[in-house]
């Protein structure tokens, strides 16, 4: 694996901004390789997902941080609406309903 290589998630390429963050540390880079492409996916919808560049340079130094500190998905997340494998829980269509009503 070159330096300038990043791993995609199952349904979402991972964005530039957070491809520089990841390529910028070495440990940080490793431990995006060693997770699954399902949990790469799951960061990428989860900075994706923010509508601010501020809510989503947050999300990217958070990716950093907790890459670092060994997380392996980012936490309390509902998980990528995107996948077309699987159809979304109740749970997940209610929330998206709250969210798309301003309740959320």
């Amino acid at each position: 694996m070159s330096a300038k290589t990043v791993s995609d998630g199952v349904a979402h390429a991972v964005p530039a901004d957070l491809r520089r963050v990841l390529i910028a540390n070495p440990k940080v880079l490793a431990t995006w390789e060693d997770l699954t492409p399902l949990a790469r996916n799951e960061w990428i919808c989860w900075v994706l997902w923010p509508k601010k560049a501020e809510t989503r340079s947050q999300h990217i130094e958070r990716v950093r941080t907790e890459l670092l500190e060994g997380k392996r998905r980012p936490c309390c997340w509902l998980g990528c609406i995107h996948r077309k494998d699987k159809e979304l829980s109740s749970s997940v269509r209610w929330v998206l309903s709250s969210r798309s009503k301003g309740s959320a």
